[in-house]
């Protein structure tokens, strides 16, 4: 494989010795090449923005920006980059909010450099990746979303736009953030606030909202 061919990363951590290391152990692999390692969530987002890189490996917790953060800003920018956190803490709630914004890869820091590579590996190959110590999560998360569809069957007759919409909302966007984000009017964006509350039945703006953020993973 040559050196055009290589999936460019970023590493972003806190702590220089584990983020260093990560760093050495990448580069001795053919498939990636490390473009930029910061240890601040604000220049690890200035650097994602200007590189692209194809896959961005971030601590979690980390000054400035967290990795949760980092990830949803860029997903609202629409930038390429693919994302793989990496966590010391097993909570299951970090767990689901990473899923929720599309997260390609998640792993705990106790895992090996391995399963870290091979984590790589099925994201740079548009796959998912869940550290095995946490399989019973995802497990859960996909009863969970079955559930949910199976007591939602309205959300069947959204349309795409609505769907948008609908994520924005969850985003906890207001009606004109929404408007000037897709560019469209703001009397649009509540001709579809409209629309929605009547498919789904549901009664003030608060409803809507609590609606949209329940079912954040179904839209």
């Amino acid at each position: 494989m040559n050196t055009q061919e290589k999936k460019s990363i970023i590493v972003a951590d806190d702590h220089p010795m584990f983020r260093q290391g990560i760093v050495r152990q990448i580069e001795d692999d053919r498939s990636f090449r490390i473009v930029g390692e910061i240890g601040n969530g604000e220049e690890a987002m200035g650097l994602i923005e200007k590189l692209r890189p194809d896959i961005a490996l971030l601590d979690i917790n980390m000054p400035g920006l967290n990795g949760l953060e980092i990830v949803l800003k860029c997903k609202e920018g629409k930038l390429p980059t693919e994302f793989v956190l990496l966590t010391m803490y097993k909570e299951e709630q970090y767990f689901n909010r990473a899923m929720d914004i599309g997260v390609r890869g998640y792993l705990l820091k106790e895992n090996t450099f391995d399963e870290l590579l091979a984590c790589l590996k099925s994201v740079a190959g548009g796959k998912h990746y869940i550290s095995p110590l946490l399989s019973g999560y995802m497990v859960k998360r996909h009863a969970r979303l079955e559930s949910l569809r199976k007591k939602t069957p309205a959300l069947t007759l959204l349309t795409a736009s609505e769907k948008q919409i609908m994520k924005l909302i969850a985003a906890y966007k207001t009606s004109k953030e929404i408007a000037d984000e897709l560019k469209v009017s703001h009397r649009t964006v509540e001709k579809h606030r409209n629309n929605i509350c009547m498919k789904l039945n549901l009664k003030g703006a608060n409803k809507l909202l609590q609606f949209a953020r329940e079912h954040e993973p179904l839209l």
